[in-house]
């Protein structure tokens, strides 16, 4: 089978644009929810390290891309070599020492010069723990920053101990899970507990770790081991809902060690 180029995905974008009803019925607005489901598609094939789903996932946020490319030549407002060419632009930019005379500098250095504010231009939608991780590698692109992972751990620690003395204040009522209030000592202690997260994600940037890929490797983990007790005790002829704490984190140990 001949191989396709970028051309050829593009030409048939235009084509299907001309004579699919559906494809010539699509906005800007009414492609957001594929690109974001293609994302997270690709995000899985990367995740599971299956290369023949991270190729046919790659191809969908492709389509993607010149769909938007494709509807926007429509109207005259640029078009995918204008994408192209911004993207190069960039890349450029950002690296002076290799594609001119300029010294190397840290991206977030340069950036920062044209930034209203630490937050300028991150989306209204990043997940949190991502936005955190952003926030930490924007201020310590102009120097803000630990020299080490001591400080980071350090502080975590700290945090820590805020909190303690938070529940020691002010107990956590029993229940308080199940039906969250809303009030004076969940605003306190949901403060101390953000500063305790935002902590741990700035350690684990330090450390050279990415806080959401480490909190996703661990709820694999969470997930694995728990479908792992749940059939254990189904195949000892129980069900947890009937089991101990105690019970269960035999279970688990069980489980851990094996």
């Amino acid at each position: 089978m001949q191989r396709k180029s970028l051309d050829d995905a593009l030409a048939i974008m235009r084509d299907l644009r001309r004579r699919c009803e559906w494809d010539a019925a699509q906005t800007h607005a009414s492609l957001r929810p594929y690109l974001i489901e293609e994302a997270h598609e690709l995000d899985d094939a990367l995740r599971a390290g299956d290369e023949a789903a991270v190729r046919e996932e790659l191809g969908d946020v492709l389509l993607q891309v010149l769909f938007h490319a494709v509807v926007a030549e429509e109207r005259g407002a640029f078009d995918i070599e204008d994408v192209a060419g911004a993207l190069v632009s960039k890349m450029q930019r950002r690296h002076p020492h290799l594609y001119a005379d300029g010294e190397r500098e840290p991206w977030e250095r340069m950036k920062a010069h044209t930034r209203e504010s630490i937050g300028d231009g991150l989306p209204a939608a990043l997940p949190p723990l991502h936005r955190a991780h952003r926030l930490q590698d924007r201020a310590a692109g102009v120097g803000f920053d630990w020299p080490d992972v001591d400080g980071p751990a350090a502080k975590v620690a700290e945090e820590l101990m805020e909190v303690k003395a938070e529940l020691a204040a002010r107990p956590v009522p029993a229940g308080a899970s199940d039906v969250p209030v809303h009030d004076e000592r969940h605003a306190a202690l949901e403060a101390e507990l953000g500063d305790l997260l935002f902590a741990v994600v700035n350690l684990c940037r330090k450390a050279g770790v990415h806080a959401a890929l480490a909190l996703d490797g661990a709820n694999a983990k969470f997930e694995r081991r728990f479908d792992a007790i749940t059939r254990l005790a189904a195949e000892r002829g129980r069900s947890l809902g009937e089991m101990t704490l105690e019970e269960m984190d035999a279970l688990w140990d069980e489980v851990k060690a094996s």
